[in-house]
Order: C-alpha cells, then structure tokens, then sequence
C-alpha cells in the first residue's frame, strides 16, 4: 500500500534543529538532504551503478603446442576527478583457468579450427559462462602457431563465439617483451636499479628482454625451445625443422616414427643449452649461434646483473619441477639450472616471479574516451567509423625537443619493436605532446611522421594519429598544407592511448565536432609502483631523464606439457608455448 502523506508537511533545515524528525517530505523550497535515512546496499544505489561497471572477460591463448581459456570478472570505477566517462580497472578476479590443452592440427601447417572450437566451448560448459554473457575478451596467437597458414582465419572464428574481442598476434619482438613484464624481470630491475637478461624459453623458440631500471632496452628471439622434440613410447612425434637441426648438429640425426632413448634427447637438449649460454655471453658469436637467431642479434650483452629464466623450460631452471613430458623440456632445463649455478651465464640466476604465465593472458579492457574538439577529419564518410585499431605509441621524450630525424627513428623503431611496417600494417599512431604548441615543435613532429610513414604515404592509405596534447587541429593542417599529404587523415586530440591498446572508432558527432574512441587493451594485474591493481602494461625503452615507465603483472602460457603447483596453491596442466 502507498505511504499516505497527507500528514506530511514541508519544511527547511532549521526545523531539525527542534528535533522535528516525524513523518515529512520536502517541498520545493527544501535546503537539504538527510544523513538519517538508510539507504539500503551500496551496490543499490544508482549513482554508485554509474561510476561502477563489472564486466566479464575472456582470454583465449593458441600456442604452437597449447591453447588456454581464462575467464576473468572486472570491476571498473570511473575516476573521481574527471568529468568524463573514463573508468580504470580497481579489482579484477579469476573466475575460471582452464587447463592447458594440445593446439590441434590438421596437418603440419593448418590449425585444426573446429577441433580447436571444441576445447574453447569445453571451457564455457566448465566455467558455466554462456558466450552472450562475454563483454569483452582477446585472442592472441603467441610462438610458432601465429605463422601457420590459417591462423589469422583461425583467430578470427574463435573471436566469433561471442563478445567483443580483439585478435592479436605476438611475435617475437611482443612476446619477449610480454615475457619479461610476466616474469618480474622489468619490476626487479626497476626496484633494485639493475640490469636483468629476461630469457623466455617456450616451446620452439627462446626470447631475450634486457631490462634496466625498469625499461626494455632491446628484444630478440632465437629458435631453441623444449618441444622443437617430442616423443610418445619411445618414438619421435613431433620434429621441428629446427628440432631436426639441433640433432644433426649434436651428432644424432633423428626423423618422425624413429626409436629414441632419453640419453640421446638429454643430449640433444646439452647441445641446445651451450648454445644459448655463448649467446647469452655475447662477445663474437659463432655461426652456429647467429644462424639461430629470428630477429637481429643485439650488439650488446655485457655487464648484467642478474639473469631469469621464465617460461615452461623456466620451471626446471627454478627447481620447481623435475617431470618428464617426453620433449627436450627437462633435459634442456635442467642443463641450464646446472650452467647457471655454475656461473656460466655470466651472472646470477635470480627467481622469476612466474614462467609458466610469463605473456599476455586475458581480458581486455573496455573504456571509452571522447575526442577534443580541435581536431582534422580530412574524410569522415570514408575513414569513419573504424574498428580494431591497434595503438603504437613511439618513445619520444618531447622535453627534449625532438628532432623531425629523431621522430622519424622512434617511429620506425617502434614499428620493429611491435613486428610491424609502416606499408603493410595500419596502425594508429599515439604521442603524449607535452610541448607548448610552438610552430616549430609541431612542424618536426610532422616532419618525423612524413618520413617514417613514406611508404605507407606512398601506397596512398589513410593515416591514423592520436594525441594527447591539443594540437590535433594544428597538426593535421600542417601535414596536409605544408607537408603535401593527400591522403585521408584522421589528427584526434584529447585521449590517452598505450602500446597494447586496439581502438574502434566512431561516427563523427555533431555539433561538438568530436569522435567516441572505444579502448580496449590487454590487462595485467598489478603495477611496479606499488598500484594494488593494474591498468594497462606500458612499453618504454630508454629516456634521457631517467624517468621510469609504468609496469604491469600480467599472466601468459607457455607452450610444454606439464603440471606444477604455484605459489598460491592451486594445481594445473600447461604446456611451453614458442
């Protein structure tokens, strides 16, 4: 029944001071509101519905050898000093981990995609989450899987069963990177001032991060991992055309459906292990190393303080697991824990925070951004809207003034940094403009993006920039007006993008002149700094202020069949991942 307010009567603040605290409402004069009154759950409450938003996301990681679904609930709050919709992730919880599964083949180039659907929809059944319950979700292709002939397609059906995701491919250069913010690397160098080699050994390749102080000075990759081999009742099933070359070289030739004895495999793997410790000492290397590497070999490897070990091999350097999974894995493992202990790196093994989830695992971060209002859109109809964007945000310190030479170079670097080209990838651009918008500085900013993006010009593709300064307007005048760029393009200002990021972007509004940016990023789970929870990982290699970047946890799988128990007590499969 209705509350019957005939009795009620209007009345002000001061009547609480005589304690008039009976049945009443307010009237439209009323200069206040009541403290007395309960107002029921926090979660109840509607203003606290608005700034707080719970989605549901799933991650999908396909590896050479294993694919893994994790499902995740995260809670986003809307910052307390912006007038603007931007939330940040404040808590975020693992709802289901599956165990890692073989990735299935059809035949030694094509992913078996509907073998590889079954294992995805397995793990809704067990997590008991329905596709149409996912906000938001990422499938990443990570090792030797992203080069088979369908994985792009495969990717794509994947991301299909439901939600919104983005459809990354790590290579060498990302993964390395993911790897050494996943192992502690990055967060022990920042902490404790030093100068660590990340080595990541998965299941058919190794990568390298150097970090100091926090930053990622340089990545490479090398083909040596623990499945390159595989056995099954004492004969070869698996035989990488590199797993094939490492056993010729080590005197013991091998082929598919051959007999194998562990002592054979062990020393292989022994022969595996001195190759990658001569790499690890630098110094003029052999051909028999060079000849491994997939990347370009780093000019310098000198004067570490410290080296970790991460990914599925990492567990048998750390001593926290002694099974056979019939592979190189333990064999390789175990002859470098005995290197290391022995010195033979050239400095001291230091515990990784994790290796089995060493790379980008899970979640993507949605939140939406509104562009300012001084910005070029040489072509909206054409270039507008856009979906999975992916963001590259250069190093370039603008408090020194960059050169357009030197913004050039950070572009192009930045480029192989991510396994990218300007021609045959687009991307978007980001840059943090910190400068007063002088001509001068905008012009070699302009100047710096003409030169490094060239090809792309060439071919006549549009060209994608963002910033966080308000100079979009400006910008984009200059690059069409005096640097000559006919192209369609797009100059936002007023967002804040990271490496990691992929954007959609919307219809021009009216009348603000404005563009919704929606974010989505991959997430990690807890920042260098001391931040309980994590935002978004962040990339940065050397800055001349010394000024050190933001680092985030983050969880990934490898690729090498094994169970362990963590640290925090629960117990699953895995396997390596290259």
């Amino acid at each position: 029944m209705p509350e019957d307010k005939s009795n009620m009567q209007p009345h002000t603040l001061d009547d609480h001071k005589f304690g008039q605290f009976g049945a009443h409402e307010h009237g439209p004069d009323a200069d206040h509101d009541h403290d007395d009154v309960d107002p029921g759950p926090l979660e109840d409450n509607p203003i606290w519905q608005r700034d707080n938003v719970s989605l549901t996301s799933v991650g999908i990681d396909i590896g050479s050898a294993g694919t893994q679904v994790i499902f995740s609930t995260l809670h986003l709050a809307r910052l307390g000093h912006s007038h603007a919709s931007k939330y940040v992730i404040v808590d975020r919880k693992t709802a289901y981990e599956s165990p890692v599964s073989f990735t299935p083949y059809l035949d030694q180039e094509r992913i078996d995609g509907v073998a590889l659907g079954k294992i995805i929809d397995a793990a809704y059944i067990e997590a008991n989450i329905r596709p149409q319950d996912i906000d938001t979700g990422v499938v990443i292709l990570t090792g030797e899987a992203l080069r088979r002939e369908n994985a792009k397609s495969i990717a794509d059906i994947i991301a299909d069963k439901g939600g919104d995701f983005v459809t990354a491919t790590a290579g060498n250069h990302m993964e390395a990177m993911l790897a050494a913010y996943g192992s502690g690397a990055a967060k022990v160098s920042h902490s404790a001032a030093i100068r660590i080699l990340n080595i990541d050994i998965g299941g058919g390749t190794t990568k390298f991060a150097l970090c100091e102080n926090g930053r990622i000075l340089w990545t490479a990759a090398m083909h040596i991992g623990g499945r390159l081999i595989a056995t099954q009742d004492g004969l070869v099933t698996r035989l990488d055309p590199a797993g094939a070359h490492h056993a010729s070289a080590a005197g013991h030739g091998l082929a598919l459906g051959q007999a194998v004895l562990a002592e054979k495999m062990a020393k292989i793997a022994q022969h595996m292990a001195d190759l990658l410790v001569l790499a690890v000492r630098g110094g003029q290397l052999p051909h028999s190393v060079r000849d491994l590497f997939l990347t370009d070999i780093p000019e310098e490897w000198s004067n570490l303080d410290g080296v970790m070990v991460s990914g599925g091999v990492g567990e048998y350097v750390a001593g926290r697991e002694a099974r056979d999974f019939g592979d190189l894995g333990i064999h390789l493992g175990q002859a470098l824990r005995k290197k290391a202990l022995a010195g033979e790196m050239g400095a001291t093994l230091l515990p990784a925070h994790a290796c089995m989830r060493a790379t980008a695992l899970g979640a993507s971060e949605y939140s939406v951004q509104l562009s300012g209002q001084t910005s070029t859109i040489s072509n909206p109809g054409r270039i507008l809207p856009r979906r999975n964007l992916q963001v590259l945000k250069p190093d370039l310190d603008f408090q020194i003034k960059p050169s357009a030479a030197q913004t050039q170079a950070a572009i192009l670097k930045h480029f192989q940094a991510f396994d990218l080209t300007p021609a045959d990838h687009e991307v978007a651009l980001v840059f943090d403009y910190t400068l007063p918008p002088e001509y001068s500085f905008i012009r070699a900013l302009a100047d710096g993006i003409v030169g490094a993006m060239a090809p792309r010009l060439a071919l006549g593709l549009p060209l994608y920039i963002m910033l966080d300064g308000d100079i979009g307007q400006t910008l984009g005048s200059i690059l069409r007006e005096e640097c000559g760029v006919t192209n369609d393009l797009l100059v936002l200002d007023g967002v804040s993008l990271r490496d990691f990021d992929y954007i959609d972007l919307g219809k021009i509004r009216l009348p603000s002149l404005s563009v919704p940016v929606t974010v989505k990023s991959l997430l990690f789970s807890e920042d260098h700094r001391g931040m309980a929870k994590a935002e978004r990982i962040h990339f940065m290699t050397p800055r001349p202020d010394g000024a050190a970047p933001d680092w985030h946890d983050h969880h990934h799988s490898h690729d090498h069949h094994h169970h362990h128990d963590h640290h925090d007590g629960h117990d699953h499969g895995h396997k390596h991942d290259g």
